[in-house]
């Protein structure tokens, strides 16, 4: 009896070990994850915003402007803890000073529009691990579920392409060759800004697996740019035979660069207001934008090459 005990209980021990490397090494055998996403966009910079003088983040967000962000992507675990993931994302944004009741801002009047196409990487460093299935897998007896909600903070590095549009007459004009400050048109003047930037995407993540291979997450992610002209607002305005290098029709582009309408009853109380030299926006704080993204996920395996094996004469 004590010979069948002891080697029933080596049985169940080695079952018991035998699931836990399994388990352990399950992650391995499916490492890549496709990623669909479609979601809401916005903007922080200049343009828009709360009603109050501009400030950073969330506290100058106007929801009036959200818009669509459309995400394709691949993902791969490193380890079980930290993974990587690429991504394309389509989006817009919009700015508009006559969302917003802050004099100053309202009575600027500017507005914009800019498409976004950002192709992305990050590394995601999961703080709840992710986990589906029975812990273990013996007939008849019922395995503990796991938490299926995976948490996970990221940083990456993404490149992208914007052009700011502006609206006149019913028709929407790119803004970048109107040089509406003066780019590059005189020695105090910074040059000509390009229309491909990068940003740094930092964001928070939660992912739930309803399935071995499938499942739902939902991202937030900011993304902090290295340029303040995504809203092709950044500094002072200038005279205008400054503005409107590269622009078709001159006054178009005067008209854009320049849109103070009064706003708030402010018309004739400050008719310097937008004369030469007089601020524009504000060059020392950058342009952001911020995606959130709701994800459906699904895991596959690695393709391998697989010989035949060939008999050996």
């Amino acid at each position: 009896m004590q010979v069948l005990a002891r080697t029933f209980t080596l049985i169940f021990l080695g079952i018991i070990l035998f699931s836990g490397i399994a388990e352990a090494q399950r992650w391995k055998r499916m490492r890549y994850e496709a990623c669909y996403g479609l979601g809401a966009s916005n903007f922080l910079g200049e343009l828009g915003g709360a009603d109050q003088i501009g400030t950073h983040l969330m506290r100058d967000l106007d929801f009036a402007m959200t818009r669509y962000v459309l995400s394709g992507g691949l993902r791969y675990k490193f380890t079980k803890w930290l993974s990587g993931k690429g991504s394309m994302q389509i989006g817009m944004i919009r700015g508009d000073d006559d969302q917003t009741l802050e004099p100053s801002r309202n009575y600027r009047n500017l507005s914009f529009r800019s498409p976004i196409y950002e192709f992305a990487f990050q590394l995601e460093a999961s703080i709840i691990k992710e986990q589906e299935g029975a812990r273990f897998r013996l007939r008849g007896v019922k395995g503990r579920k796991w938490v299926t909600i995976n948490t996970y903070p990221f940083v990456g590095i993404a490149g992208f392409y914007m052009n700011p549009k502006a609206q006149y007459n019913g028709v929407w004009y790119a803004l970048q060759p109107l040089t509406t400050e003066g780019q590059g048109q005189f020695p105090t003047r910074p040059k000509k800004y390009s229309r491909f930037q990068l940003a740094v995407p930092i964001g928070l993540g939660f992912k739930y697996g309803f399935s071995r291979r499938w499942s739902v997450s939902l991202e937030y992610g900011v993304r902090k740019t290295f340029t303040d002209y995504i809203d092709d607002v950044s500094t002072t305005y200038v005279h205008q035979k400054y503005v409107s290098a590269g622009a078709s029709n001159v006054q178009t582009a005067v008209e854009l660069a320049d849109r103070a309408d009064g706003g708030l009853g402010q018309t004739g109380s400050a008719p310097n207001k937008t004369a030469p030299g007089q601020q524009r926006g504000n060059p020392h704080k950058n342009d952001a934008y911020m995606f959130a993204i709701f994800s459906l996920n699904y895991k596959f395996r690695q393709l391998r090459n697989r010989r035949r094996s060939r008999p050996k004469f």
